[in-house]
Formats: structure tokens, sequence, C-alpha cells
């Protein structure tokens, strides 16, 4: 599985609070969500996003309340992966659940910058900096997690 795209960089300690806030949960549609992900770090991300973009974040990404609404607005905003430091656990296993990737790597959060164009292919476990020309590894994700990303999350390999 191979993903590409431009990087948005964020640091530590995104919570999910910030990555959606709680005053949005009353929504129900993904693309409503979407619209307003990441609005308090920055206004204008849905509209960065909405193209395709992976999030390079530094530690503990996603930390706090265990909600699936913050991985469903970062995926229905555009986010397509998310390479950070380490990430709160439950928002990892929500992530994978909901099928957006989401992989740790922390030299990528020391060197790839902003708007640089990357390529994960997260069966091999490697990060390509295309705008630097700098490759990263990270462990390639176990194939039952491949599987239920190639699927588009837990919900629909269930189903098939």
């Amino acid at each position: 599985m191979k993903i590409s795209g431009k990087v948005l960089k964020f640091g530590n300690n995104i919570d999910t609070d910030v990555i959606l806030p709680g005053k949005y949960l009353v929504l129900t549609n993904p693309k409503e969500l979407a619209k307003h992900a990441m609005e308090g770090l920055d206004k204008d991300f849905s509209k960065k996003a909405e193209k395709g973009v992976v999030i390079v974040a530094g530690e503990n990404f996603g930390c706090g309340s265990s909600r699936e609404h913050a991985p469903i607005a970062l995926k229905n905003a555009g986010v397509k992966a998310i390479i950070a430091k380490s990430f709160a656990r439950i928002f990892y296993r929500n992530a994978i659940n909901i099928g957006l990737p989401v992989l740790e790597c922390e030299d990528a959060f020391e060197k790839i910058e902003e708007n640089d164009e990357v390529s994960i292919d997260l069966s091999v476990g490697e990060i390509i900096d295309k705008t630097k020309n700098l490759t990263f590894k990270f462990i390639p994700l176990p194939p039952f997690l491949l599987d239920i990303l190639t699927r588009g999350g837990l919900i629909k390999k269930l189903k098939n």
C-alpha cells in the first residue's frame, strides 16, 4: 500500500479536542466534521487538506478523549496518512479502525518540513521525502492491519 502527498506539520501533544473541538461532536456527517478538523491550529486546514495531505507530527498525537470523531474528521478532510513520533494508543487504533494509516517514525519529524512531498510504502516500512531526497525507515505494518486499511476500515472489512 503506497501513499503520497504534501506535508502539513504539527508539534507535540496534539489532542483530540484540537483535532476536532468538542462543540462539533453533535455533527454526524463525516464531511461536516471534516470542515472543522484542526481549525483551532490552522483555520485553513480543511482547504489545505482537501486535495490530500500527509500529517507529520511530534509526540503523543491524538491524546485526550477516545472519540472516533477526530480521525474521522481528518480522513474526510483529505488526510491520507499521519506520521508521528508517537501516538496515543486509542487514537492509533481508532485511526486504523476507520481506515486512516498511522505510522511512527521519530527521524521523519526531525527532518521532514511543511510542504515537502512524501511517499510512503506501508508494507515495506519506508518514507521518501521527495523534496529533500531523504529516506526514512519504520516498522512495517503487519498484514492484518494492512488488510484493514486496504479495505477502508474495520467495519468495511467485516462486511466483506
